[in-house]
This record gives structure tokens, C-alpha cells and sequence, in this order.
């Protein structure tokens, strides 16, 4: 049985409610990957995450993006429709061992994060000089 649809037999709360139903579970944000000789840039959709809410972690090779959204119903309304239900997103990623993860970089605007990784500098491509005797 999926979690999302898992609930209590003995609980009074509906099996619909918003906060059990989406307790787990998590929205998957695009993501655009873009590599060159000097690194790679990752382009994440996450709308509406503000950057205090927003929590990017490398661990070993381990790269996880995760924020958080209000989708709360204004005092006084009541909502009879809902499409997007989810407020959180997670990613992970596995980098390679020729990224550079102590130089990461990261840009928040209008819904986008720009992350910034660059190579290693032993990975990086370098002109050999060769020596005529």
C-alpha cells in the first residue's frame, strides 16, 4: 500500500485530509543539467520555495535540495478545489569525484535555483607544454 494512501482505521481524521493524505510525501522539481570544461550548472524549478525555506546539504557525494512552500488556505475561505497539494520538494543527487563541492555556488530568483559546481582543479582541462631539446 502506498503511504500517501495509508491511514488509520481508528483515527477521526477524514482519509482525505490534506495534512494526513501529504504527511510523506514530497514533489520531484525539474531539473536542467548543464556541463562545460569547467564544471556543471543545475537549473531546479521549485515555485513559491522562499530561500529561508529552502535547504541545500552535500554529504560525501551526496547532493540533496529541499524546500518548502505555504499552501495554506486564507483565514475565512475555504478551499473546493486543489491541484497542487504537495508544499515540499526533495532531490538528491550522486556528483562525481571530479566536482569541486567546496566551491558550489547558488542563486534563488523567481522560482529558480542556480547551482553552480564547479570541477575539481586536477580535473580540469590544462594545455601540456611540449619541449623541443
Amino acid at each position: 500500500m502506498n503511504d500517501i494512501q495509508k491511514t488509520s482505521e481508528s483515527s477521526s481524521v477524514p482519509a482525505r485530509s490534506d495534512e494526513r493524505r501529504f504527511a510523506d510525501a514530497t514533489l520531484t522539481p525539474p531539473v536542467d543539467v548543464i556541463e562545460d570544461s569547467s564544471g556543471i550548472t543545475l537549473y531546479a524549478d521549485l515555485p513559491g520555495v522562499p530561500r529561508d525555506k529552502l535547504h541545500l546539504n552535500v554529504e560525501s557525494d551526496l547532493l540533496t535540495i529541499e524546500g518548502e512552500i505555504d499552501l495554506s488556505v486564507p483565514e475565512g475561505l475555504q478551499s473546493s478545489h486543489t491541484e497542487v497539494g504537495l508544499g515540499r520538494f526533495h532531490r538528491t543527487f550522486t556528483l562525481s569525484k571530479e566536482l569541486d563541492t567546496e566551491k558550489i555556488s547558488a542563486e534563488l530568483a523567481q522560482g529558480v535555483l542556480k547551482l553552480r559546481i564547479p570541477k575539481a582543479e586536477h580535473a580540469q582541462p590544462r594545455r601540456i607544454n611540449v619541449q623541443v631539446n
